[in-house]
């Protein structure tokens, strides 16, 4: 088993020895997967390397202002016309996270696999895993400061905004004194914390609000009052005019609920599909709850995807949770 310290330097050698890479992050990308892949992309233009940054689908929009955001490719809108035999995979848990960005690797294409996902399964040719850290922008933070590159407010912004959305705002467990000193780090290089705190964790847009009322309306509790979930139907996405980055911290409302262990946001799809996530309050392992049903994520905070209705899909969770508790 490798450490830490040589991981990084298989990760930094791969990154000089090769060239035309692409870059990609998971589906519906967060705060860390759009920081994530902007780093290496930050890296590897400082490095003279030619690279494609991709992704299955769009960024969110509150993150556009990131360096370079609007280069990364919506795949559903637009191919790159060819395969990339260098790929490096941020924030996936697992091969299946980078959806169908997979049509654009090489048959036997190399891939690096960076990560912080305690359910990642190492898939990468290299690996970069560290399930203690609190955001793969803070791996980043590291293997950036092993090569010989002058940091700038545009790349410390895109880190720092890993960090803070993966802590929620520097308030979850994993906030840890290694993420105060970086971001310390980050604040000096002229980072406007405060901005970027209330544009991606406080403002909400008009659709983000009426979906979350309707979700709200959704509310349920199990008996002891030990589970609370909502859930959003497409009918309710197209009444508010909403789309999947709207839904972001919906999750949260039922688990702060007094009490509650565990807060679920179901979501059904017009495809047949209906998407879990699953918050904790810290004595569910929710990260294992979700590899029952194909998925994965953190002890506190994970997700899995079902075919199925919410009718069948609500009981099944639900009872598996109960077990847990």
């Amino acid at each position: 088993m490798q450490t830490y310290e040589q991981e990084l330097q298989q990760v930094k050698s791969f990154l000089l020895e090769h060239d035309d890479y692409l870059v990609v992050s998971h589906v519906q990308p967060d705060g860390d997967a759009v920081s994530s892949t902007l780093a290496v992309g930050w890296l590897l233009s400082c490095l003279g390397k030619k690279f494609t940054m991709i992704n299955e689908g769009p960024i969110p929009k509150r993150m556009k202002k990131l360096w370079h955001a609007e280069d990364i490719l919506n795949l559903s809108e637009q191919q790159p016309g060819r395969t990339f035999s260098n790929v490096i995979c941020v924030d996936c848990a697992d091969f299946a996270r980078v959806g169908y960005t997979q049509q654009v690797f090489a048959d036997q294409a190399s891939i690096v696999n960076i990560d912080h996902h305690p359910t990642n399964d190492r898939y990468g040719a290299v690996n970069l895993v560290v399930p203690e850290a609190a955001a793969t922008a803070e791996i980043l933070y590291d293997l950036l400061n092993l090569f010989e590159v002058d940091w700038d407010a545009e790349i410390a912004t895109a880190i720092y905004t890993g960090l803070l959305t993966d802590t929620g705002g520097f308030r979850y467990s994993n906030t840890s004194p290694k993420v105060m000193s970086m971001a310390s780090d980050l604040l000096s290089y002229g980072v406007n914390g405060p901005e970027i705190a209330e544009t991606l964790l406080e403002e909400m847009t008009l659709p983000q609000m009426k979906v979350l009322v309707q979700a709200l309306n959704t509310l349920s509790l199990s008996d002891d009052g030990k589970i609370a979930w909502v859930y959003v139907t497409p009918e309710h996405m197209e009444l508010c005019g909403a789309v999947s980055e709207d839904l972001e911290g919906i999750v949260n409302y039922p688990r702060n609920i007094q009490g509650v262990e565990v807060g679920i946001l179901f979501k059904s799809l017009k495809s047949g599909m209906v998407k879990a996530s699953l918050r904790s309050a810290g004595k569910v392992d929710v990260a294992a709850l979700a590899q029952i049903f194909g998925g994965g994520g953190h002890v506190r905070a994970a997700g899995c995807s079902m075919e199925g209705t919410l009718q069948d899909i609500i009981p099944k969770v639900v009872e598996q949770v109960r077990l847990k508790l």
